[in-house]
Order: structure tokens, then sequence, then C-alpha cells
């Protein structure tokens, strides 16, 4: 499998100095928590990133050169459009730092002005696009003017901004999950198929090792099944020789929670990644959990939460993902250090370490795998980007395909279940919608019609709703209907 060349711009070690200020009179070192400055990040083509900077109040401190605070991921077409002039007032592309008091935002419904100390501008040059490892800024720098009205130094930021390599797998579904479609590895537009996905709903034979773990009910989910639960649903990723070499299935169903017709949060679905072991074939071993449910709001969103199971530690989880994508448009999951913080620094196995978590370290962390879904409605072919350190075999990106499907699968699974109204509200608001307008309809036409005629219209057209309703899967069961309490004809 070749690679796709991405590079890696990190801004880390921020750290901002008032050199002759009050904020020097109190305990010296680096104050992270209870700094109020802030800083937005800008890269011309990218989304903004805001970040908080650390007080450093002492002049011999200096920050973490380790610490991450922003990292941004170009493609060569990102490289090649910050290269290429702009507009004659802006020709030169630049990574742009504007640094702040405060933090934006509101108190008590009033907007907080925020004063703006300085900037840090830094040119995008050739090297960005030459794809080795380089330093473009490491040290302190003087932001803003250089001298106070009293002649005193102005403030100084502290940053340091490099470039790595960092190349990716990029793999794309090409259909459908739920049609079992092929996985094909892109390179450029050259498409080369590396898996096959496997969908069902069923449950598999007892011969099959994975009903170990199985949930599903032993009959096969029919419609009405699907309106009340969704369980039962499985992938299997096979390589091309048609072994399965990672697979997921749901572990705990997608219900509606008490109350409401949707997932929520309190009663997630529930999904487990599973990898071959290596030591007895035809046996799985689980590699993780990814939970999904539904947050409601103006725009719905489907929060995907995956925690890596420890083999060190039996039924110890590392929270590694926790993101929310729009129901209506989709959205991108994704597994980076550098862009959420880290719950621990336990790091990500390999799906062939077998318990060897050195496979990704604190420090060279950073980003390991995306996958860009579709929302609901939409035929999402999952796009999936793997970083290349952190797959060492066929069977590492098999694994993060298995966790692909389910992602992809899970914005269906919290789809809002069909509602079932109960037979009193029903009748009630039947018989007020309906029966109402079709009284009032008889009382107009009473010289034309005869009582009796009219009571067999309104059954007539009562009738016909229910069928309606019924054919639409909106009501499960209907008391017999009678002729018997319906209310006199008006006038």
């Amino acid at each position: 499998m070749d690679p796709q060349a991405f590079i890696r711009l990190s801004i880390g070690s921020l750290g901002l100095r008032i050199p002759g200020s009050a904020l020097n009179s109190s305990k010296a070192g680096i104050h992270a928590f209870s700094s109020p400055f802030s800083c937005e990040i800008r890269l011309r083509g990218f989304p903004v990133q805001t970040t908080s900077i650390p007080l450093v109040s002492s002049p011999e401190a200096t920050p973490d050169i380790h610490s991450i605070a922003s990292s941004f991921y170009l493609e060569d077409s990102d490289v090649k459009a910050l290269l290429t002039p702009g507009c004659f007032y802006n020709p030169h592309a630049y990574l742009e730092i504007s640094v702040f008091t405060g933090r934006k935002g509101s108190h008590c419904g009033v907007g907080v002005k925020r004063q703006q100390i300085g900037t840090f501008k830094l040119e995008v040059g050739p090297e960005w696009g030459e794809g080795k490892p380089v330093i473009l800024f490491n040290g302190w720098i003087g932001i803003g003017k250089n001298k106070h009205e009293n002649g005193k130094p102005g403030a100084e930021l502290h940053l340091r901004v490099k470039l790595d390599p960092d190349p990716r797998y990029v793999f794309q579904f090409e259909d459908v999950t739920m049609l079992s479609p092929q996985i094909v590895q892109l390179q450029g537009s050259i498409k080369q198929p590396i898996f096959s996905c496997k969908f069902s709903r069923d449950r598999v034979a007892q011969v099959d090792p994975l009903s170990t773990y199985w949930s599903g009910s032993a009959d096969s989910l029919d419609i009405e099944t699907e309106r009340r639960e969704r369980k039962g649903w499985k992938v299997k990723i096979h390589d091309l020789s048609g072994s399965a070499v990672a697979a997921a299935f749901i572990t705990t169903p997608f219900v509606p929670s008490t109350g409401c017709d949707w997932v929520a949060r309190s009663n997630p679905g529930a999904w487990l990644i599973v990898r071959p072991d290596i030591c007895r074939p035809e046996s799985w071993l689980p590699w993780g959990k990814l939970e999904a449910w539904r947050e409601r709001g103006i725009r719905d969103s489907i929060c995907c939460r995956f925690h890596l199971l420890s083999e060190a530690q039996d039924g110890a989880e590392v929270l590694m993902s926790e993101i929310l994508i729009s129901a209506e448009k989709g959205g991108e999951f994704f597994i980076d250090t550098d862009r959420q913080m880290r719950r621990a620094p336990t790091p990500i196995p390999s799906p062939q370490s077998s318990g060897d978590f050195s496979a990704l370290s604190p420090i060279a962390g950073g980003f390991v795998m995306s996958c860009r879904v579709q929302g609901e409605g939409k035929s999402s072919k999952p796009l999936v980007q793997l970083a290349m350190r952190h797959v060492t075999c066929v069977e590492d990106a098999a694994i993060f395909m298995a966790l692909a499907a389910a992602v992809d699968l899970s914005i269906e699974a919290c789809k809002p279940f069909r509602r079932r109204i109960r037979r009193g509200i029903f009748w009630f608001r039947l018989f007020k919608n309906c029966s109402t307008h079709l009284w009032c309809q008889y009382s107009l036409h009473d010289t034309y019609l005869s009582s009796l005629q009219a009571g067999a219209f309104v059954q007539l057209v009562r009738l016909f709703c229910f069928s309606v309703l019924i054919g639409l899967g909106e009501i499960e069961f209907l008391p017999p209907l009678t002729l018997t309490e319906l209310p006199p004809p008006l006038g």
C-alpha cells in the first residue's frame, strides 16, 4: 500500500510574557489555567482555531516544547493553493496568530469585549512544499508595538512552529455500507481494491466465533422489531483472500429512551470492534467500543464516543474520541490527540500488538484516523484516512475500516423511531379532528341526508382514516368499531 503525501503544521509551546506589568508581581511561573489571554490562529483556506495562551511571569521560565496548541493538516493541493499568489491586496499567504486579552463570549447577556495585544505573522514559503521536517520558528518574539509609552518593552509571544511529513493511507467504501461494498485505496485517480465489507442484520449461526459476543434475537429482524429497536447489525471486513480480518457488531441495542422516540445519551447504543486472535484461530478479541446517541437541538447531532479496550487491564477503557456529527449534513469522526484533550496517556495499540501499547506514544501522537460520512437519508460512502505511522500491516487498516463502518451505520441507527400513539390519545385526536368536521358538514346537509345515512357516512370515513394509519404503521391495535355512542346530529 502506497500512502499519499500530507504535511502537519503544528503550533505549540505557546506562552505570553508582558515585562513590567502588574501580572509579573504574582507568583513566578507559568499560569496556564488562570491565564486571561487567548489567540486566534488563521491559515488561508482553513477554519480559524482558537486556544488559550499561558502567562509566563518568570523571565527564566520556558513553555513546554512538546505541547501542541493547534495543528493543520495539508494535502499537496492545499500547499499549492497557499503558494499560489492571491489577490493584489494579499499576494502572499501567512500563518497569522492574533493575541487577545480575555476570551470571546458574553456575561449575563452582555458581550465581553476583547482587546488585541498584537499579531504574529509567518509567510508561507517554498519549504512548505518540500515534504521535509523543518522548524519554521522557535523562541520569543515581540508582538504589537515594540515600546510602550513609558519606554518599557512590549508583550512577547513564545511559540514553536514546525512542519512534519504526515503521510496517510486513504480508503473509500464504494457504496453504502449496508450494501456490503468493496473498500478501495485511493492513490490519485487510481483505485486499488483492498478489502470487502459484508453487512448483515440476522444472527449468525452458532458455528461463527462472533456468536459468543452476539446479543441479537435468534429470529430474523422484521419491520416491527426495527420500529422498536435496532439490533443484530454486524459488519465483517475481509481481505482479498476472503479471510475475515476485523468485525464490528451491535452489543447494546439502539432503542428509544423513555418518553421520547430517539436514542438518548442516558441509554446509548454500542458497537464492539473486534480483531482476530493470532494465538487461537477462529477466535476474536475485543479492541474497541463505540457508543452513539442522538443529541436534540435546533439541528440534531449524532454523538459518537470511542473507547479503546485495554488488554493489560481487564475491563479498562481509554476514551480516545467523542465527536458530534450533524444528523442532517454528516461530518467527520476522528481520533487526533492534538485536536482533543488527552484523558489518559495510554496510547493506541496496533491490532497485532498483543498487548504492546507502544504503537502511539503521547509525544508522537497527533492524527490517527478520520472518517467522513453523510447525513441521514443520504448515500454515504465513508472516506477514511489513516496515519501511515500507525499502520504496520493489513490487519491494522482493517480494524479502522470496521470502526468507520460502525460510525457510518450509527447515523442510521440513531434515526428517530416511529411514534406509536396510545389508544386513548389516538381516539381523542382523531375524533376531534375528523368527526367534528364531519358532524358539522352533516348539520349543513341534514335536509338532504337522513340521520342513519349521515351516521353511516361518518363511520365510513372513520374506517378509511383508520385503514390509512394502519398502512402507514402509525397504530398497532384498534378496538372494534361500533355504531353506538355516536353524538346526535347537530341542529
